[in-house]
């Protein structure tokens, strides 16, 4: 899968990608600083993503703008870690990602693509909600996590 963008290629990853996807999704994901300290991911944990489902990257030709992690679970696909290098929010990247990666999860023979948002993040229920995603419940955020305010995780699910 190769999808040609005017600014840029969307693409999946490859084994050697690890350490740029590591280091994106670490950069994208310093805004939720105010709540949990320390990287989001770390290079095994992207490796081990890399072995369950796959990462689609929006490659600018200068480096990685984004990416996104699109995993099958029978008829649904999972989507996270929607990342855009803060150089470049609010030029439509993420929007191309998450297109990319509802019409992967369709060509994998999901049906919905189901996604986690952490509660405090204002401004994702609207991102998701104007993509056609609904709220359908909640999860606790993981134990191991530890976090500076009380969060949860919002469910979201999209029929494709």
């Amino acid at each position: 899968m190769q999808q040609a963008h005017a600014q840029g290629i969307i693409r999946i990853a490859a084994p050697e990608d690890a350490t740029a996807v590591t280091l994106l999704i670490n950069l994208a994901f310093q805004v939720e600083k105010f709540f949990i300290d320390g990287d989001r991911i770390t290079l095994d944990q992207v490796r081990a993503l890399m072995a369950k489902g796959e990462f689609l990257l929006l490659d600018s030709g200068a480096g990685l703008a984004g990416c996104v992690y699109v995993e099958k679970r029978e008829e649904h696909a999972y989507l996270g870690l929607l990342s855009v290098d803060p150089a470049v929010q609010g030029s439509g990247a993420g929007s191309r990602l998450m297109t990319a990666a509802e019409e992967r999860a369709r060509s994998l023979g999901c049906r919905c693509m189901d996604l986690n948002i952490v509660n405090l993040r204002d401004e994702l229920p609207a991102f998701y909600s104007r993509r056609g995603y609904s709220h359908v419940g909640d999860a606790p955020f993981p134990p191991d996590a530890p976090t500076k305010l009380p969060c949860h995780f919002l469910k979201m699910s999209k029929t494709l």
